[in-house]
């Protein structure tokens, strides 16, 4: 996820939608990049999503007035300082009622679920309400188009058995969308992010009582 402002000569929107995630380092989506290559190529019709807006949401805010974001950036900043970085990996694959891919995150998943009632909690505590939905970690691949029933789950089974590097979360990301209801193509940009503490050995292994 790029950090950008608005393109010139585009106000920015009224309202965004608006969440807390993390997201995987580069090398890690361009490992699972190249495992889906054979989907790309049989389903080019899949609604993919572009690979650096694959993201792992901690927190889903729905939408806001773009006024309600701004006291988020002290807050989350705050939080994010000395936060140590969760060791993270990708899995396997699945599909929610054959018309969303997604994959799998492995790893630290107790530290994530912490982590994400942390988040949370810090939103509620700054007054914005927001439908507090059981965190399930994956990443969204792609969307199926209605005259398409059977893309996702093929594409699913492609990546049955991949199994990632592991890796350690770079970064918190204050991400930022287009509202649905509007015409133009959904695409996510970085409002903020802060770096986590990644351990001063990098290549360290994971801790067996942590991975799910």
């Amino acid at each position: 996820m790029d950090e950008h402002p608005p393109p010139d000569g585009h106000p920015a929107p009224p309202t965004l939608r608006v969440f807390v995630a993390l997201a995987p380092p580069d090398e890690a989506k361009d490992e699972l990049a190249r495992a889906l290559r054979p989907a790309y190529e049989a389903h080019p019709r899949l609604r993919w999503n572009r690979i650096e807006d694959w993201h792992i949401t901690l927190a889903f805010l729905g939408e806001l007035p773009a006024t309600a974001v701004p006291p988020l950036h002290a807050a989350l900043a705050d939080r994010a300082a000395g936060q140590p970085a969760l060791r993270l990996g990708l899995r396997g694959s699945g599909h929610f009622d054959e018309r969303l891919l997604w994959s799998g995150v492995d790893g630290d998943l107790a530290g994530l679920h912490r982590l994400a009632a942390d988040i949370r909690a810090l939103v509620r505590a700054h007054g914005l309400a927001f439908r507090d939905r059981p965190l399930h970690p994956h990443l969204t691949l792609a969307r199926a188009r209605r005259d398409d029933p059977v893309g996702i789950p093929a594409s699913a089974a492609t990546l049955a058995d991949f199994t990632g590097r592991p890796w350690w979360t770079p970064r918190l990301h204050l991400v930022g969308s287009t509202p649905l209801r509007t015409p133009a193509p959904l695409r996510y940009r970085d409002l903020d992010s802060w770096p986590l503490t990644v351990p001063t050995d990098p290549a360290g292994p994971v801790d067996p009582a942590n991975s799910g």
